[in-house]
């Protein structure tokens, strides 16, 4: 079986498709079930399911879908002209007879190429040596060499009647293409066709380099029967050969004569340098002139052999002591043979002369290069793949990085050490396989994103490491694309998942260069195939013999004890998101190419500058009742309200939250829609904007004044910090927002929220929100007696320093009533659980018998 086309041997395409499903589900039976059955959650199952099911149908489809694929390339190429591209005609389903009736078509369209090469190649050189001897002759005529007598006039003659039959030639020559070629077959008297031959060799030149020619005819082969035409194109092809690779006062020897009662021969030797023995052949083939130094276009005796063949006879070059000796054998009663489609390339030999005739086009030996696969003909110009060659080196990185999750994460539920070494080491690989790892932004998120990472060993919060893991997938994405505008961050963040579908073309092309190699696909053969031989053989044994069976149970490990299915999940999922990762990195997909679209700008300015205007207006009417509410004091707020202070400020906490981030969305909404043709436009719209912005600053302020008040009055949570942060970065964007008013250009506003977020989250997590939050209340208990116990009970380790601290010890005991187990495992190590513990030892579980009324007193 063909490990790249494994269904070829079916006839059918059905048959095929249904395969491909059945394997394709199966697969996925197989894996969900081994996860299931090993306790794998199922958003860990899940995706490597799809994934094993995907690849299985990349498998055999990539064999179905290659046919047609080659016959794209192939039928791209031949468009410019090079019809050699032929495709793989291994299957035998109907794919497979398109592509040999392809290949056909191919071959028949190649040939007739060749034959319109053929054919002016040929008349071009067969008119060359007629229109050179008579050239010849007219110059000697002109400046008075000869005279103009009966004998050279013959001559001309002579080459003039040969030039009209070559031109009538034309009309056989079509014949030839088409397979059949007439032979004119007669008496006619060697010697004189010889020395007709001689006379317009040495009109020529051949008397000018002074060669001499000694012909010798037999006198029983004076007569033979045969095409005087294409005869004479044999002797004069031969002279015109033995004549140029002659040296100047060479001699050059005819001769003919019988061989036997059936054939004779026609001999031709030179004084020249001679002729390989390893070029005997090649010199009757198109082109085929061993000599680079001797002239001419290698035609000459690839036509010889061509005439000879059609009278049923053959040439050759025969070994000589000095010069070249070619012989040409020739039946005595010619039996024509029949000229068909050409097989070799000294069949019809019509090729076309390098100084002439048109070229044929370069044949590559390269393979044909792959048409785009259907993944490519998919995402079109939306993410192309440029030039990117096979990349094993990637895909065995990868398969280390899950290796070494598959090692590391499972059987350690505390999140520490081991999770951020397989955050940087996944983070390392992407970086390195980068192609924008240079850019300065992409270095600066670099850095920001081991500061995030870093959170996971700083601080013992499940909420914060996921929302740091988060984070760094959005900086990742965006430092990968280079991303800029909000949009563009957005498809980056996207483009992750994708790129596992997207990739698929380059990892069959990696996964095809690593089954080239001549040790890694060998021993993985040979270990899967041993395996395989073990379990089956050595199950059926151990089912078969108790003895044997027990002893198996001592020999095997149990998988499951050590959890091998679940690591095997964690390592496909964990290699498998960095691979992913890594294609963006390499080819990273044109999100700065996609624009936002939103229409065309109003022609007149109350179009916006009314709606606008009326929000403007509403901000102030509300400033104006917070000043109010401020001025007035709690007195003229339960008055007017008949709500305390702390409930007033309370109750609308979430709108101007929501205030804030819709008028961040009206800016951009009346940047985009209001025109900007004249300086007045301008201005209006910076003026605009720019008293919004300064009205949603104080909105902001109110908000987090807000928030302060109620948190002084009812304690301090991370939901409450963490809400305020985010009200806090919305103002930040806000002063964005009017600095690029000022300064005329916004474009660095979507990276510098991205980066200013980043920042904020890292900033909270190293100010430990937890114990933040838990000194808080702990102020708020020393000043007030009041402490929400249940809350700081729902802390994680991080708040017990602050706890243990600030609390009396009994209260203290009972709030920390299960101090964190430290492991002795260094890879579950982590910062904040090490710093609880140490400040939990000195606590009593036991004397926390009466802690739940003792809470509820306090509380």
């Amino acid at each position: 079986m063909n490990p790249d086309r494994p269904l070829d041997g079916f006839r059918s395409i059905k048959v095929k498709l249904g395969i491909l499903v059945a394997s394709s589900v199966v697969a996925a039976v197989l894996v969900s079930e081994a996860g299931s059955r090993a306790g794998v959650p199922a958003w860990l199952t899940m995706p490597v399911t799809v994934a094993v099911a995907l690849a299985v149908t990349q498998w055999l489809a990539r064999g179905m879908t290659s046919p047609l694929r080659e016959m794209t390339a192939a039928a791209s190429v031949m468009a410019t002209g090079d019809y050699s591209s032929r495709v793989t005609t291994t299957s035998r389903d109907e794919v497979g007879e398109l592509a040999r009736a392809f290949n056909t078509m191919a071959a028949d369209l190649s040939a007739s190429d060749q034959q319109r090469r053929q054919l002016v190649a040929t008349v071009s050189h067969e008119l060359r040596t007629p229109l050179t001897a008579q050239q010849a002759l007219l110059e000697n005529l002109v400046d008075g060499v000869i005279s103009p007598d009966s004998e050279s006039l013959r001559t001309a003659l002579a080459q003039a009647e040969r030039l009209s039959a070559l031109v009538s030639d034309l009309l056989d020559l079509s014949r030839v293409d088409g397979g059949v070629t007439p032979l004119t077959l007669s008496r006619i008297d060697l010697a004189e066709l010889i020395d007709q031959g001689v006379r317009e060799a040495n009109a020529a030149g051949a008397d000018r380099r002074y060669i001499r020619f000694d012909v010798s005819v037999d006198a029983a082969q004076a007569e033979i029967y045969a095409d005087a035409g294409r005869l004479a194109q044999v002797i004069a092809n031969l002279l015109d050969n033995a004549v140029r690779h002659s040296p100047v006062g060479g001699t050059v020897t005819v001769r003919g004569g019988a061989l036997d009662t059936q054939r004779w021969a026609l001999e031709v030797f030179d004084e020249g340098p001679g002729i390989p023995a390893d070029r005997a052949e090649s010199v009757f083939t198109r082109f085929g002139s061993w000599s680079d130094s001797g002239g001419g276009t290698g035609l000459g005796l690839a036509i010889a052999s061509w005439v000879c063949e059609l009278h049923g006879g053959s040439i050759s070059v025969l070994p000589a002591d000095s010069g070249a000796h070619l012989r040409a054998v020739l039946p005595t009663v010619p039996s024509p043979a029949s000229v068909s489609e050409p097989t070799k390339e000294n069949s019809v030999p019509h090729a076309s002369s390098a100084a002439v005739a048109e070229p044929p086009p370069a044949r590559s030996s390269a393979p044909t290069p792959p048409a785009d696969s259907p993944v490519a003909q998919l995402f079109g110009n939306a993410w192309p793949e440029r030039n990117q060659k096979a990349r094993p080196d990637l895909v065995l990185g990868c398969v280390g990085v899950g290796v070494l999750a598959a090692l590391i994460l499972p059987e350690r539920n505390n999140i520490g050490l081991g999770a951020l070494l397989v955050l940087f080491v996944c983070g390392g690989v992407v970086f390195a396989a980068s192609v924008r790892k240079r850019a300065p932004w992409t270095m600066a998120l670099a850095l920001v994103s081991a500061g995030l990472g870093s959170l996971l060993v700083l601080r013992d919060a499940d909420w914060l490491s996921v929302l740091a893991v988060l984070i760094v997938v959005v900086l990742t994405m965006s430092a990968l694309t280079g991303a800029r505008a909000v949009a563009a961050t957005v498809l980056a963040a996207a483009s992750w998942p994708v790129a596992a579908l997207r990739g698929l073309p380059l990892l069959g092309r990696s996964m095809s260069a690593l089954s080239r190699h001549s040790i890694i696909w060998p021993v993985l053969r040979t270990v899967v195939i041993s395996v395989a031989a073990l379990v089956i053989f050595g199950g059926l044994f151990a089912s078969g013999d108790a003895i044997f069976g027990s002893w198996a149970d001592q020999l095997i490990p149990d998988v499951n004890a050590d959890g091998f299915v679940y690591r095997s999940f964690v390592g496909f999922f964990v290699g498998g998101t960095v691979l992913a990762a890594t294609y963006v990195a390499i080819n990273p997909p044109p999100v700065n190419n996609t624009a936002m679209t939103s229409g065309r700008p109003v022609h007149r300015r109350f179009e916006w500058l009314v709606p606008l205007g009326l929000v403007i207006a509403i901000f102030g009417v509300f400033l104006a009742a917070q000043a109010s509410a401020m001025w007035g004091g709690h007195d003229y707020v339960q008055r007017t309200t008949g709500l305390t202070y702390a409930e007033y400020v309370h109750q609308g906490f979430g709108q101007l939250v929501a205030v804030t981030f819709l008028t961040l969305v009206t800016v951009a909404l009346a940047a985009r829609k209001a025109p900007r043709v004249t300086a007045n436009d301008r201005l209006l719209l910076n003026v605009s904007l720019g008293l919004l912005c300064v009205l949603a600053l104080a909105v902001v302020g109110s908000a987090l004044l807000r928030m302060y008040v109620y948190q002084e009055a009812y304690g301090f949570t991370v939901l409450r910090v963490l809400v305020i942060a985010f009200e806090f970065w919305m103002g930040l964007l806000l002063v964005f927002v009017l600095t690029a008013g000022i300064v005329r250009h916004g474009r660095w506003i979507p990276r510098g929220a991205l980066l200013s977020a980043a920042l904020f989250i890292l900033a909270i997590g190293l100010i430990n929100p937890e114990a933040f939050v838990a000194q808080r209340n702990i102020d708020r208990y020393n000043e007030t007696g009041k402490i929400d116990t249940h809350y700081l009970r729902r802390l994680g380790p991080d708040a017990t320093p602050a706890i243990v601290a600030g609390l009396p010890r009994e209260l203290a005991t009972c709030i920390v009533s299960a101090p964190p187990n430290l492991s002795d495992d260094v890879l579950e190590w982590n910062l904040g659980r090490a710093r609880a513990a140490a400040a939990a030892q000195g606590l009593d579980p036991s004397q926390t018998t009466g802690c739940d009324s003792w809470l509820l007193d306090q509380s």
